[in-house]
């Protein structure tokens, strides 16, 4: 019969994906060391947007000056998101990665 088109055939095919985040894995945010900020603005800034006591800011403040680095948040990812956004408002450079 002219101008009618054969159904195609569906067939499936397996596809094999590797998802790269694990939803059981909680998400941390980590603030990395800068020439910039000065050591009392860092403890004043996880002071006022985490809470934190004195003694606790000073020493997440003392690892990212001394180590590089320190992971001050942990939590679901849209939080670690507003917790870097929140960060990076108060000049500090912030990240996210899920923790492993």
């Amino acid at each position: 019969m002219a101008g009618t088109v054969a159904p195609q055939r569906e067939t499936s095919q397996e596809i094999e994906v590797e998802l790269s985040a694990d939803p059981d894995l909680p998400w941390i945010t980590i603030v990395w060391n800068d020439p910039i900020n000065l050591m009392s603005y860092v403890t004043h800034v996880f002071m006022t947007v985490f809470g934190y006591e004195k003694a606790k800011a000073e020493k997440l403040m003392l690892d990212v000056h001394q180590k590089g680095r320190a992971v001050v948040s942990s939590g679901t990812r849209e939080r670690m998101e507003l917790d870097v956004n929140t960060l990076h408002g108060y000049g500090l450079w912030a990240t996210l990665e899920q923790q492993t």
